[in-house]
């Protein structure tokens, strides 16, 4: 099946989830050209670890830091914070290989965590024996590093056990890894194994001693955002500077990345994908002896999503007449053809349609385990999950039955593995482990929790928005029943709206117990920019469209406000990352509608922004300064050129984080700046430790959301 066939596109997406838990620099300020020094004096806050900026950067958490910690509530906040995320009342979700389960721990003790595995006999008891694999703890101390794990791939082989993986490992957080080759059977790593240096990479098994690569190969290597544009193919037991080239993009390009797809036979297919821009791909297949690659006759907008009983899996985010035939799919379709077909011809098959979502649905993904496929839907904004399975009359689709209608995922499939699992999680219901039965089609729980907040007393409804245009923009508020609609409740807002990122229902201890068991409604928007509704959802919010996100995350406060759920004065919102350029832009477009704005690893200069770090892979999204109409929209919008002294601005919270090598500090850094030069009240934390989810531990997240929700909580609460 697909081994690595879709990029490391997880890498290049600035997302947060929707609860407050954040998720992901360069050493130095890019290059800049005269004019731009002379017309941005708070440059010198993009040298990323410069001694004037980190000397700023370390007054203000001073400040911040002494303010909240000396908030009674704050050391109530971080107890409750760290005691969620590090309990042993969790789910040690996993992957299964070989009939064990291999789990990543973090808790209290394991800080950094630990790799472990058991068999799937003992994963289902309610007290697992685990093996430790590797303890990231005494790894980081025995070698004196910074060492955060950021996953594994493991090379699976038709027939063969799994042996041989590639542990990534990040230096304090960054997207930017090495990778260590090790072996699960002698739990060490290999010695003269596969080693790459450290950068933003993709990598891919070709067989036990072949690997394809994208990395910096140095100078002229990398595109305009960052990432690799040189797929190499490397062979075990040679220098990784003799591996040979076999396909290249350009630097105009966003990244080429490397992909392996193995048939359901056993036949490996090298490829790589290239990305153009961050929403188009093409994919290319390597034939064996041959030196010119062949593109798969795909959308540049679309996803293969995996093979199933010969059929290539597909889903589309842009209309499609495939050549020569009379049939045409439209934009978020699940389409196939037979693989093996266009493997003989080079030519594309006849393509059947699959599944095709009504107006309320989207599909989210494709899972396929040893004998059975597994579609993902969302159905107004709740999830659904269905089986797959061609026919003479074409596919039919079977719900499995689930607890509710709140968010269900497929944890873990494989096409090398019967065993399935699931999840499912709502607002007030903690999430749940659950097996599905490939022979049976039986759901069963295999791990559930109990509660981790007061939930007595709560319910969960969803309403409808108004926009500026009329489109009509769902969200959802947990709230205490029998609230009193005098517009008291302190309410935190949430939104997201971009990258065709959905936004769930989803179990949050820490906002259950930091917000809801104090009395706030919590409020989550499913805004245009996202997944919710398919690709048209997002589509409609790119570029010059953005103003529709915008106004939808508005139409959301003021349907708050005018149902009497809420006021100003208790209202506040919050985002990370394409979030937290969502906050920025509230601050300046409606200052009145909020008293408190959380603005979590933010964009805040639009200007700018593809010039830092992974920026210009985003252009698709936002549009480009480069691009005189585009620049003329985004001037309208960017919250740190659209900074208004004069403005009553509420006293916003910057949470940022030093390492982060997605979305530049200097965004959080600079806007902050603006609000001390106008001598106007605010707050800021950077982490100075912790990538693009702004803490690289549990203590570390504990600390930063209980500042966040002190903060909140002075300025909701207090005004009662």
């Amino acid at each position: 099946m697909l081994r690595r066939f879709i990029p490391l596109l997880t890498l290049m997406i600035a997302a947060c989830t929707h609860t407050p838990e954040m998720e992901t620099a360069l050493p130095d300020a890019p290059a800049e050209s005269p004019k731009a020094a002379e017309t941005d004096p708070n440059l010198w806050l993009e040298n990323v670890e410069g001694e004037k900026a980190l000397a700023w950067v370390r007054a203000q958490n001073e400040r911040s830091l002494a303010k909240l910690q000396a908030d009674p509530r704050y050391a109530k906040y971080e107890a409750a914070a760290l005691d969620v995320l590090t309990s042993d009342a969790r789910i040690p979700y996993g992957t299964v290989r070989d009939g064990m389960v291999y789990n990543f721990w973090q808790d209290d003790v394991n800080v950094r965590g630990l790799w472990r595995r058991t068999t799937l006999e003992s994963y289902a008891t309610d007290a697992p024996e685990w093996e430790t694999v590797v303890d990231f703890d005494r790894l980081a101390a025995d070698e004196d590093r910074n060492w955060v794990y950021t996953g594994a791939n493991c090379l699976r082989q038709k027939g063969k056990p799994v042996r041989h993986c590639l542990v990534s490992l990040s230096d304090g957080g960054k997207d930017a890894v090495i990778n260590r080759e090790f072996d699960l059977e002698t739990k060490t790593f290999v010695e003269d194994g596969f080693v790459t240096p450290e950068a933003k990479q993709g990598i891919s098994w070709v067989d036990a001693d072949t690997l394809l690569i994208a990395s910096d190969w140095g100078e002229g290597t990398v595109t305009a955002s960052g990432y690799p544009f040189v797929v190499k193919r490397w062979k075990r037991g040679t220098p990784l500077s003799e591996a040979e080239e076999v396909i290249r993009g350009t630097r105009e390009h966003v990244g080429v990345w490397p992909s392996v797809m193995e048939l359901e036979d056993g036949r490996v297919l090298q490829g790589a994908v290239k990305s153009e821009t961050f929403f188009t791909h093409s994919f290319w297949w390597l034939p064996e002896g041959e030196t010119t690659p062949v593109r798969w006759p795909i959308p540049l907008k679309s996803s293969p999503e995996g093979i199933y009983k010969g059929q290539f899996l597909l889903s589309l985010e842009e209309d499609w007449a495939p050549e020569g035939q009379d049939t045409a799919f439209k934009t978020g379709d699940l389409v196939a053809f037979d693989v093996n077909a266009f493997l003989e011809t080079r030519v594309l098959p006849e393509v059947s349609l699959v599944f095709r979502p009504n107006a309320a649905q989207a599909v989210n993904g494709v899972a396929v385990a040893k004998g059975a496929a597994l579609l993902s839907i969302n159905d107004n904004v709740a999830s659904r999950v269905l089986r797959l399975e061609p026919g003479a009359d074409g596919w039919t689709t079977d719900a499995l039955e689930l607890p509710g209608a709140g968010q269900a995922g497929i944890v873990f499939a494989n096409e090398h593995e019967e065993t399935v699992f699931l999840t499912y999680q709502d607002f007030l219901t903690p999430d749940s482990l659950l097996g599905y039965d490939i022979a049976t089609g039986e759901v069963s729980t295999v791990k559930s929790l109990p509660g981790k907040f007061d939930a007595s007393g709560l319910e969960v409804e969803q309403f409808f928005a108004v926009s500026k245009d009329g489109t009509k923009v769902p969200y959802f508020i947990v709230h205490k029943a029998g609230m009193t609609l005098d517009g008291s409740t302190p309410t935190l807002l949430y939104g997201y709206g971009g990258f065709q990122v959905s936004m769930n229902p989803s179990y949050s201890p820490v906002t259950g117990r930091l917000w809801l068991e104090q009395g706030g409604a919590y409020v989550l928007a499913n805004i245009r920019g996202g997944g919710e509704f398919g690709p048209a959802w997002h589509q409609a919010g790119l570029k010059l469209q953005r103003q529709r996100v915008f106004d939808d995350f508005i139409a959301v406060g003021e349907d708050l406000i005018s149902r009497k759920v809420t006021s100003p004065e208790h209202l506040g919102i919050m985002g990370g990352s394409n979030g937290g350029l969502l906050m920025g832009v509230m601050l300046n477009q409606r200052p009145d509608l909020w008293n408190a704005v959380v603005v979590q690893v933010p964009l805040l200069d639009m200007m700018r922004y593809h010039l830092l770090l992974a920026g210009a892979s985003w252009v698709d999204e936002y549009g480009s300064p480069d691009v005189p109409e585009e620049r003329a929209f985004l001037e309208t919008i960017s919250p740190y050129q659209n900074f208004d002294a004069s403005k009553p601005y509420p006293e916003p919270f910057f949470v940022t984080s030093t390492k982060d090598d997605r979305v530049h500090p200097g965004h959080a850094r600079k806007m902050a700046k603006l609000f001390e030069e106008a001598g106007l009240p605010f707050l800021y934390y950077e982490n100075i430790d912790g990538g693009h989810s702004a803490a690289a531990n549990q203590t570390e997240r504990a600390k930063r959301t209980a500042l966040e929700f002190t903060y909140l909580s002075e300025r909701l609460f207090e005004t009662k």
